[in-house]
């Protein structure tokens, strides 16, 4: 029945409808990319390096978030919307002329282009949704669009493989077009008011740096990134461990498939459930509590037993989605207008580059140490994490945020 209301409560709404469907259509692309570029290369190449290298490309701009997320509030979202979409729709195209290994530098530049592409885009659709959805609607938006995504990841990949094995890559950058085309047409459709930015205050690093002055300004949103960053720090950890834990179970690797359905499984379950328990708890308890269950399943990991595998598989899916949530929603809620492309992308930046540190890190770490006493001190700095972030008093956080963002509006 919950689910249900939230579900209607967005959809009954004109533009979070439309901007949720523009999100589904370029996902479903995106996610199918993500998965044949690297088979891509490594069919070119027979190399696991190279192959890799996709994923590093699409990330690495991620890395100038603060900087990025700057052209998000220099212009009117809508619009910057339209663009990168119809630009990202005629750049995949240039990837039909990739035949061979020799073409390889025109896929990493593309790939890499479409990372810088994809920061803005993500900062000027937050800022554009937050701007015309009612303010009540934000957490079943962010949480309805974790589940579209998580769904995206569950059936894209499934579509690309078999695209890329009728038509190679060509075929699946076609595919990916023809979405960002159709998401573009969507936010073309979209009824909004917007109002031109106002001239920069301030130009070059001073402007870019507006974002991280907000983010430490404001002690509502300070604990809240701040925790996101070591919950993402601590599951990039934990998710380069998942081989071991599937070899302890007695199972082949391919198993790890399985328990990566059952965890998209619960990202999409708590994506719509979402939008209630935010308006109920509020993003700071939100967080902490989805980081709490993390952190005990997490931990439990460690047990070698088939069902405990699944339940903290679920519970996983459950709690990392959670916090970035509440992470998401609060930022949205508590940034001034003209800036929330800025603090965005440098919120992107602070919550997602530790988790591919702990991905690296957990790669040399189990070849080192028992994955066993790594769950369970993960588990531990997760749980203090949480314990943490539920020790912030909400009312001098409040205080706090409403003078801050008044100092930061150039109103």
């Amino acid at each position: 029945m919950t689910t249900r209301w939230t579900a209607v409560r967005v959809l009954r709404d004109r533009t979070a409808g439309r901007c949720l469907t523009a999100v589904v259509v370029s996902g479903f692309g995106t996610s199918a990319l993500w998965l044949a570029s690297g088979v891509w290369v490594k069919d070119l190449t027979g190399s696991d390096g190279l192959a890799a290298l996709c994923m590093l490309a699409m990330w690495a701009p991620t890395l100038a978030g603060p900087l990025l997320g700057t052209l998000a509030d220099r212009h009117r979202r809508r619009p910057l919307l339209v663009a990168l979409s119809l630009f990202m729709a005629v750049l995949l195209l240039t990837l039909c002329a990739v035949d061979g290994p020799e073409e390889l530098w025109l896929l990493y530049a593309v790939l890499f282009v479409y990372g810088a592409a994809g920061t803005v885009h993500d900062a000027a659709e937050s800022a554009l949704v937050a701007g015309a959805v009612d303010r009540s609607l934000l957490g079943d938006f962010n949480g309805l669009r974790m589940t579209a995504n998580e769904g995206m990841k569950l059936l894209a990949p499934l579509a690309g493989a078999g695209l890329y094995t009728a038509y190679g890559g060509p075929g699946v950058a076609v595919l990916d077009a023809a979405s960002f085309l159709a998401a573009a047409l969507v936010y073309l459709s979209l009824r909004v008011r917007e109002e031109r930015p106002a001239p920069a205050r301030e130009g070059g690093r001073s402007a870019t740096a507006e974002g991280v002055r907000h983010l430490w300004a404001d002690a509502g949103l300070r604990p809240l990134v701040l925790a996101g960053g070591v919950t993402m720090l601590c599951a990039g950890v934990s998710g380069a461990l998942t081989y071991a834990v599937v070899e302890d179970l007695g199972h082949s690797p391919a198993y790890a498939g399985v328990l990566y359905a059952v965890q998209g499984a619960g990202s999409v379950t708590v994506g719509l459930l979402s939008g209630p328990a935010l308006r109920r708890l509020g993003a700071r308890r939100f967080a902490a509590y989805g980081i709490s269950l993390l952190a005990v399943a997490v931990a439990l990991r460690a047990v070698p037993y088939d069902p405990a595998a699944w339940a903290c598989a679920a519970a996983v899916g459950v709690g990392l989605p959670a916090a970035l949530i509440a992470v998401l929603t609060g930022v949205q809620q508590r940034t001034p207008g003209p800036l929330l492309g800025r603090v965005t992308a440098t919120t992107g930046t602070l919550v997602h580059t530790p988790n591919v540190i702990g991905l690296a890190a957990g790669a040399v770490l189990v070849e080192l140490l028992g994955h066993r006493a790594q769950l369970v001190a993960l588990g531990v700095v997760l749980g203090v994490t949480a314990a943490v972030l539920l020790g912030q008093s909400p009312a001098s956080a409040d205080r706090t945020a409403a003078r801050s963002a008044s100092d930061a509006s150039p109103a």
